[in-house]
């Protein structure tokens, strides 16, 4: 049997240079499912995205994803794209062993935990501030330094990266310090700044975008700290949920996160095409 890609639509091209083109999957011109191939403005047209891969339950288990997926693959070669990626949901098994057989890496997962309403604690001698505009002003050079490298280091050219820090931190933060529902804090631990704090909200609900302990001050407890009053601010602002982005391979982090009950909504993955 032959499992092949058939468009059901013309490709779609936007203003901003990404496309865009579903297909059905046959197997032996039988439609047996779907699939949806994109590029986007993440990280431009040379990037392509399996949005949706979905193959009808008779059919399943019968290696016909696996087909289709490289056969998406050999599509978005054929648009000039160098890499492709794919979200897969924290709860689908089948689609984690699928993308890792084929040679996914994860990039990063987003996680989340659920709020009882309760704001914990800090430690004594540990205390949440403002973050003043002279403190902001010198934290955005770092933190936009910082997040370019962090996708420079997993295999995003360095002028696409330094381009999403940019486009994201302009997005995010239009009014600058004093954007809508956005605090930066400073965590001072028996009068010393230790750490800094950026909680937005995002999908809904709040959402920590940076949090990070100064390298003097690493080592201490202070990532907890920074997150419990993190966790403290979002139950003070009436939320339920949580969420926050980890890059993989940032060990501490994820020990951190999965110690205080966040758990993988999403994981983000992507595969070289050479």
């Amino acid at each position: 049997m032959t499992t092949t890609l058939r468009p059901v639509e013309p490709l779609q091209h936007a203003v901003d240079g990404t496309r865009s083109r579903r297909f059905q999957v046959c197997v032996n011109s039988r439609p047996v499912g779907e699939i949806h191939l994109a590029t986007g403005s993440r990280f431009g047209p040379s990037v392509a995205k399996i949005h949706e891969l979905r193959i009808e339950e008779p059919d399943r288990r019968r290696g016909r994803g696996t087909v289709a997926a490289l056969a998406a693959e050999e599509v978005a070669r054929g648009w000039g794209c160098r890499q492709i990626e794919v979200a897969v949901p924290g709860n689908a098994e089948a689609g984690l062993r699928l993308t890792k057989a084929l040679g996914y890496v994860t990039r990063n997962r987003r996680m989340e935990k659920a709020l009882d309403g309760t704001p914990p604690g800090l430690p004594e001698g540990s205390v949440g501030r403002p973050m003043t505009r002279a403190e902001y002003d010198a934290w955005d050079g770092h933190a936009r330094e910082g997040y370019a490298q962090d996708w420079i280091r997993r295999g995003v050219p360095e002028a696409e990266a330094y381009a999403k820090s940019n486009r994201d931190h302009d997005q995010l933060l239009p009014q600058g310090l004093a954007t809508e529902n956005t605090h930066f804090s400073v965590l001072e631990h028996e009068g010393t700044p230790v750490g800094d704090l950026w909680l937005g909200e995002h999908f809904g609900h709040a959402y920590v975008y940076n949090v990070e302990v100064h390298a003097a001050h690493r080592g201490r407890g202070h990532g907890r700290t920074l997150m419990l009053l993190a966790e403290a601010q979002a139950v003070s602002a009436g939320e339920n949920r949580i969420g926050l982005n980890v890059f993989a391979g940032n060990a501490p982090a994820e020990r951190l996160y999965a110690s205080l009950g966040y758990e993988t909504t999403t994981y983000f993955l992507y595969k070289d095409l050479l």
